[in-house]
């Protein structure tokens, strides 16, 4: 810190206690964590920043990176791009080093321009749209599969069920789009048809929807936006009368899906991420999490926990939290498995594997059905 920092800015740092040189007296390497703690994800959100927050607790307890510990700085996204570019901003400002997470990816697309001006590294998480490739300037990476490989994990399962016709809902956000969009034309390719559905975020009333459904006699309806609006969508088309398969995109898969379709959610299938009961290496981070937060880790909690010790990993491999030299260091990760699987990356900066497996609604919650 320089003797001559004005009065003003000595405030400004005491007040944020987050400036580089008030960071640098406290040996501390400052990490935004932006996911939506409020608003229709806020249970996702929470989840992921608890994830965070446990790996950050343990890698500080083993020495920190670098010899200093993580500090992170919650970035509230709430879903929505404008929220999402001013929580980035205020991230900049604050002196982060490096972002973990992003979750909705409409969200995410925008937060692109602002962490790549600073070059800072970014760890996405959970937000896999295929619109987020070109958008990405170089410094971000995607822990999470894409929309490509959902999408054809989506098309082999519909196809093994012996689907002709299906019917694909979603809210015309870059996420649930994108999703639709790949599912749509794969299905089409391969000579199926097709019945498309666009609804609004928020939407109560899914009567008009139903009677679509039922009139164009689809023999699966593919769900690609949140768990939210999906709820409320199942529900009203079991009790409209339709009796054939239901599938959600990993928008989907919380468990509280079930809290509000109720019974109609059984025998709904999902394409998700790895969650942690089914992955053989998280018994100890569910046992950790639990005794921490008092309850289960959600969806993507261990893609978040995976995010800020990859990104602690790749300073430490750096020597020094410079963002040029950690942005090289993430792209040469080698497969090395972690907690939700091997982490190597695409020329494009995407996982370089689908993680994608399918699950089954019963009794209330999700069992594996296939990977």
């Amino acid at each position: 810190m320089k003797n001559g920092m004005t009065a003003l800015a000595s405030a400004v740092a005491l007040g944020l206690g987050l400036s580089g040189a008030v960071q640098a007296q406290n040996d501390s390497i400052l990490i935004g964590v932006q996911v939506p703690t409020t608003g229709s994800e806020a249970t996702y959100g929470q989840d992921m920043y608890n994830a965070a927050e446990l790996a950050a607790e343990e890698l500080n307890a083993d020495g920190g990176v670098l010899g200093m510990d993580i500090e992170l700085i919650n970035g509230d996204s709430a879903c929505d791009p404008q929220q999402s570019v001013n929580a980035a901003g205020n991230l900049v400002s604050r002196g982060v080093q490096g972002i973990v997470g992003g979750y909705c990816s409409g969200a995410t697309m925008p937060t692109l321009k602002v962490y790549g001006d600073e070059g800072l590294p970014f760890v996405i998480t959970a937000s896999n749209s295929t619109q987020l490739i070109p958008a990405n300037p170089g410094n971000a990476f995607m822990i999470n599969s894409t929309g490509a490989d959902q999408s054809k994990k989506a098309v082999d399962f519909f196809e093994s069920q012996g689907v002709e016709r299906l019917a694909i809902i979603d809210q015309g956000d870059s996420y649930s789009q994108d999703l639709a969009d790949l599912t749509a034309e794969r299905w089409e390719s391969m000579g199926h048809e097709v019945v498309r559905e666009t609804v609004n975020k928020g939407e109560q009333d899914f009567s008009a929807v139903v009677s679509n459904v039922r009139s164009n006699d689809v023999d699966a309806v593919f769900w690609t936006a949140y768990y939210a609006d999906g709820g409320l969508l199942i529900r009203q088309l079991r009790q409209g009368g339709y009796r054939d398969i239901i599938a959600v995109g990993d928008g989907s898969n919380s468990p509280q899906l079930f809290e509000i379709a109720g019974g109609a959610a059984e025998g709904v299938y999902a394409f998700s991420n790895p969650t942690a009961e089914f992955l053989p290496a998280a018994a100890d981070f569910i046992a950790d999490y639990r005794a921490e937060y008092g309850q289960d880790p959600g969806p993507y909690a261990p893609l978040n926990y995976d995010g800020l010790k990859l990104l602690a990993w790749a300073m430490e491999k750096a020597g020094t939290t410079d963002p040029a030299a950690v942005v090289e260091a993430l792209g040469t990760a080698d497969g090395e498995s972690w907690l939700t699987g091997p982490i190597s990356f695409t020329d494009e900066n995407t996982l370089a594997r689908s993680n994608f497996i399918i699950l089954e609604g019963e009794d209330g919650a999700w069992t594996y059905f296939e990977n």
